[in-house]
Parts: C-alpha cells; sequence; structure tokens
C-alpha cells in the first residue's frame, strides 16, 4: 500500500503549481516481468537529485508514498552530470550503440515526459551528412529504426534554414527533446508539489527510512565496483543567424555532432565521448572538434556567442546499459550512461512497481 506523506515534512520555498500526470502502464514490448514476493508500502529515501533521482521521487511521490529526496550539493543540480547533457529523447537514434531495451524504455519515457513536463518538444530528430561521408549515413540506416528516408527538399520544409545544404538525410519523427535548464527545476519544483520532503546539502539519511533508492551516479562507485565514468563535453552557443526545431545530428567517422536547439537562440552542441573520470574544464582540442563541426553543419554558426564550455561525467557499466539492483532495503539505480533523460522516467516507473508489486522487469532488475 501507499504510505501518505510525514505531517512534518517541509515542503521547499520553490513548490509551486503542478498538475498531476497518471502513470498508464509499460507497452508490450517492454513489459517483460516476473514476479518477486511484493514489498510492503514504506517511507523511500532518495539519493541524488540529478534526472535519475528527479524522476523517482516524482513517480513515488505521485504515487502517494512518503518520499525524501536527499542531495549532497547545496545548491540544486550544482554537482550533477544532468545540467551538461543535450536531453535529447531520441530512442532511435540510440539503437547504434544500445541494446533494443533502451529504444523499448526511450519510447515509454517520451509518454512520461509528454505527460508530466508541458515543454518536452516532440518535433523529431533529422540526421545529416556530407556528400563525402554519405556511407556514414547509410550505416546510420542499417543500424537504426524508425527512420524516414528524405531528400533535399523535405530537408528544406524541415528545416529552412539548412535548404540546399543537404540532398539527403534520416528523419526520425517519433523522437523529441527539453531543454535542461528548464526541465530539472520544473522536476524539482513538482517533487516538492507532490508532497516529498527534498533536503538540499545532505548526505544523511532520515530516521525512520525503510528503503534507500541510490541515484547516486558515480558517487556510488563504492558501491558498485564495476561503474566507470563516459566523460561528455559541449558547448552552449547563442545566434539569431540560424533557426532549428529539432535536434541535427551530423555523422562524421571521426566527428560526429549534435545541434539541440533551446530557447532564448541558444544551441547546444555537443558529441564528445571520453572514457575518463575528470571533470575539469573542457579542452582546446575538444572546443575545436565542437565547434569546427558545428561550422561545418552551418557556416552561421560561425558567427555565434560562445556562451559556456562545460563537460560532465556520466556513470555507465561495461556494457552501457542501465539496471537496478536490490541489496534488502537498499535500491540502486544507475548506469543510464548517456540517456539519463531517455530512460529516467521508464526506470522510475519500473521502481513504484517492484515496490508495489514485487514485478521486476528481467533485463533491467539483478
Amino acid at each position: 500500500m501507499a504510505v501518505p506523506r510525514p505531517p512534518d515534512a517541509k515542503l521547499p520555498h520553490w513548490a509551486g503549481g503542478f498538475e498531476g500526470a497518471r502513470m498508464p502502464a509499460i507497452p508490450p514490448r517492454a513489459a517483460a516481468f516476473w514476479s518477486q514476493t511484493p514489498l510492503p508500502g514504506k517511507n523511500i529515501t532518495i539519493l541524488g537529485a540529478g534526472i535519475c533521482g528527479l524522476w523517482q521521487a516524482l513517480t513515488l511521490a505521485k504515487a502517494g508514498h512518503g518520499v525524501t529526496l536527499v542531495e549532497r550539493a547545496d545548491e540544486p543540480f550544482a554537482e550533477a552530470c544532468s545540467r551538461y547533457a543535450g536531453a535529447m529523447l531520441s530512442p532511435f537514434c540510440e539503437e547504434e550503440g544500445t541494446e533494443p531495451l533502451n529504444r523499448d524504455l526511450g519510447l515509454r519515457s517520451i509518454e512520461l515526459w509528454r505527460e508530466t513536463y508541458p515543454g518536452t518538444q516532440v518535433n523529431g530528430s533529422l540526421v545529416l551528412a556530407q556528400a563525402r561521408d554519405r556511407r556514414e549515413l547509410d550505416r546510420f540506416a542499417r543500424v537504426t529504426e524508425g527512420h524516414e528516408r528524405v531528400d533535399g527538399e523535405k530537408i528544406r520544409q524541415l528545416e529552412p534554414g539548412l535548404e540546399g545544404r543537404y540532398e539527403t538525410g534520416l528523419y526520425i519523427a517519433q523522437e523529441a527533446h527539453v531543454s535542461p535548464h528548464e526541465a530539472l527545476p520544473f522536476l524539482l519544483e513538482a517533487i516538492g508539489k507532490a508532497g516529498a520532503d527534498v533536503r538540499l546539502g545532505t548526505t544523511d539519511v532520515p530516521e525512520g527510512a525503510d528503503l534507500v533508492i541510490d541515484c547516486r551516479g558515480l558517487a556510488a562507485r563504492d558501491d558498485m565496483k564495476e561503474l566507470r565514468g563516459v566523460r561528455g563535453e559541449r558547448a552552449i552557443i547563442r545566434t539569431r543567424e540560424v533557426t532549428l526545431k529539432r535536434p541535427v545530428r551530423l555523422l562524421h567517422p571521426r566527428f560526429p555532432l549534435y545541434v539541440v536547439p533551446w530557447s532564448e537562440n541558444r544551441f547546444m552542441i555537443g558529441a564528445t565521448q571520453i572514457e575518463s573520470d575528470e571533470t575539469g574544464p573542457v579542452t582546446v582540442r575538444s572546443a575545436l572538434e565542437l565547434l569546427s563541426t558545428a561550422y561545418a553543419l552551418h557556416p552561421a554558426f560561425g558567427e555565434a556567442e560562445i556562451v559556456e564550455f562545460g563537460a560532465g561525467v556520466r556513470p555507465a557499466f561495461p556494457d552501457n546499459q542501465p539496471r537496478i539492483v536490490v541489496r534488502n532495503d537498499h535500491i540502486h539505480v544507475n548506469g543510464l550512461y548517456r540517456n539519463g533523460y531517455l530512460l529516467a522516467p521508464a526506470l522510475a516507473e519500473l521502481t513504484m512497481r517492484y515496490i508495489e508489486t514485487g514485478e521486476t522487469h528481467p533485463e533491467v532488475f539483478c
């Protein structure tokens, strides 16, 4: 059964309005379950307020559980790699390097994003390549699904700003994206409104917690030795000279790139993927790769204002697949790799199902 919010739980000062979202069932393709002994309803503490912890807290609080979200940083998202993400919801594009499970969970996550966050942009994705790199586009088409091959005229209709620059590409209509700098505060506010107690600047588990859900990413490596860090570097630029409606990926054998349109004429440029735990500044080499490839996508990016460079280290297991690990009264949700925004909502739903019914997904739980 669900546990009501404790009477002394505090609503944070930033808690505001939020319309509740119904959490419908997972679609059949992602619903292969087997049963364990159900856990009774409990007071739940969630460690880590990155994108994974936020969705765990919101999902469980909306379901009526007593939730405390604990974050060691004094300011929201100050230590979260989630703030450096492109936040593309691209289950089909991610098929290039992950298992079909991620596609299925990602499609479910898009539904949950749309039901929960009004800023979810479902404009699809566009995948392009320079004429000399056409083989990369053909290869990408072979290893992914859900796309439509488009010609230059269709590209012009989708993205008028790219008119005449590309002869062919792939359009994935079902994909979406959000802006992290807007989505993260929205989720945090919604968690407070849903009745959760949010505690910043601490790592202490409150007294009376019956169940702890650990969403700390690499900070949980002492308990999860297989975790490794994958560094991602990105640039944010601003220009009025380029207009995009959807994320655009430019394929290249050495320097693939994605550009994500944000509000206020800003664009997030990313794609670097480095096997490293280092959280320091963006390197000169990475900056040159990002900016020169953006210029190749559209020369007008050459006149853009550089707003910020940043780098985050994402947690990953050796197979780059997410896991929910149950250890008595601790549940670890980790290893989301570069797909935090894509997988977090569906993983939160799976965790809730386990807590309430004992159901587990055989490809996720261990």
